[in-house]
């Protein structure tokens, strides 16, 4: 009795839930750090740099301040001090402009009290810068020159170190925030790899599993089919057993006791005057007696015909085509080429059913009036065909030719012969039923 095995499915479905489950969370998790960078790379990085352009408008303006102080100080120019009060103008409403936009792009980071002390200083400045362009328009010029001396160069500067500061700041965040952007990227390839490795694993794990388990599948489809090629062998062997008996039954016991009954009606119709009316009703009962007999012999030798056993299996297709001719009336051309080697019964039994069984389904299913039987002997083999010019065998749903139990039958005994069956479909049409044995050594012990 062949063990069941379990189906592999529910293994194979909990393995692509948990699958689908890591990719899902994989994917969450790898959309989450795209996410993390691109509010890094938005929040900080183009941040800082728009902030450092404003810083560096910022430092720009101022450095053209203390350049313009200088030549106030130091310069040749005819020009008095107050005339250089519209240059300053522009460069406050371009500092002003840049303050207020720098304002706003400041890193979140950055403590607040920077910018305010940013713009305490710029404004400390203007107020200063004012101061002294109102002792240049009274004509006090060197208190003026002094205030640029004293006090606005020093205030330049201490805003320019501001900036500056600003800028290193922002600089070493922008380095900051590129570093944790390498650090993300390589978590990311990292886990990438690991992830991929885990569903490489996972795959091979699968494969591995699904080998093992067809395996195991195919050992006990292997099991099953030895399992019932023992069984079939059996029951033809069992059956063609009983056939045999059967038919050695009828034509011994039955057929001895028919001949018997025939010979004593004979005798008592001897026995009573000729002009007896009881002549006519034995003769009669005599008539039936042989005809039973002879369906007796004909019943026997269909089940097992005695010549397969005495004249071997040409002989026995000799025998059989004309008595299928006149039973079903349909025209047999019987075709031989090459003589065959002596052949066991084993092996001839199993070729007369098959071509018994043909001919049966060709009479019951294809509507011809005629059939071609070829028997052919290549080296060391046997090659049987039965062929029609008539409907043809009937098709299942899905095209392929239907099998009966005799169907069924012709193929398991071609298997016990370790040979091939197969049905076809000739181009002209009908049905081509083809056998092919070897002739080995073994068959012929």
């Amino acid at each position: 009795m062949t063990k069941s095995i379990d189906s592999p499915t529910g293994r194979l479905l909990a393995g692509l839930a948990v699958t689908l489950a890591a990719v899902g969370v994989f994917s969450f998790y790898a959309l989450r750090q795209i996410r993390g960078l691109e509010d890094l790379q938005t929040s900080t990085v183009d941040r800082n740099r728009k902030d450092s352009l404003q810083l560096l408008r910022i430092q720009k303006d101022l450095n053209e301040l203390g350049i313009a102080m200088r030549d106030m100080l130091y310069g040749d120019e005819p020009y008095p001090l107050a005339a250089w009060k519209k240059q300053f103008d522009g460069h406050r409403d371009d500092l002003d402009d840049a303050l207020h936009l720098e304002a706003q792009l400041a890193p979140v980071a950055r403590d607040p009290n920077q910018q305010r002390y940013l713009a305490a200083l710029l404004a400390q400045f203007w107020s200063s810068a004012g101061h002294m362009f109102e002792m240049a328009a009274q004509g006090q010029e060197r208190v003026a020159r002094d205030m640029i001396r004293t006090s606005l160069e020093a205030q330049q500067g201490k805003l320019g170190s501001t900036v500056a500061q600003l800028l290193v700041q922002n600089n070493e965040a922008e380095q900051e925030a590129a570093a944790r952007i390498q650090s993300i990227y390589f978590g990311v390839a990292r886990n990438v790899y690991l992830f991929l490795a885990a569903v490489l694993l996972a795959i091979f794990g699968t494969t591995l599993y699904l080998i093992y388990s067809n395996r195991r599948l195919f050992q006990h489809l292997a099991a099953v089919s030895e399992h019932r090629s023992d069984l079939a062998r059996k029951l033809i062997t069992v059956q063609e057993e009983t056939l045999h008996s059967l038919s050695r039954e009828l034509h011994d016991e039955f057929g001895q006791v028919l001949t018997a009954i025939g010979a004593m009606l004979r005798r008592a119709e001897k026995r009573l005057p000729a002009d007896s009316p009881f002549c006519a009703d034995l003769r009669e009962v005599r008539e039936v007696a042989q005809a039973t007999l002879e369906k007796t012999r004909n019943l026997s030798q269909l089940m097992h015909p005695s010549i397969l056993d005495d004249g071997g299996l040409e002989k026995a297709i000799d025998w059989y085509l004309p008595v299928f001719e006149k039973q079903t009336g349909i025209k047999v051309r019987y075709e031989k080429k090459g003589t065959g080697p002596a052949i066991t019964d084993r092996v001839a039994i199993h070729v007369y059913r098959v071509l018994q069984e043909a001919l049966n389904n060709l009479a019951r299913h294809s509507g011809s009036t005629q059939a071609v039987v070829r028997l052919e002997f290549p080296p060391g083999r046997l090659n049987l065909e039965v062929e029609d010019r008539g409907a043809g065998m009937p098709e299942s749903r899905n095209g392929a030719t239907r099998r009966g139990i005799g169907m069924t039958a012709m193929r398991e005994r071609a298997e016990l012969l370790e040979g091939t069956f197969e049905v076809v479909r000739p181009g002209e049409g009908g049905t081509l039923v083809r056998l092919d044995v070897p002739l080995t050594d073994t068959y012929e012990q």
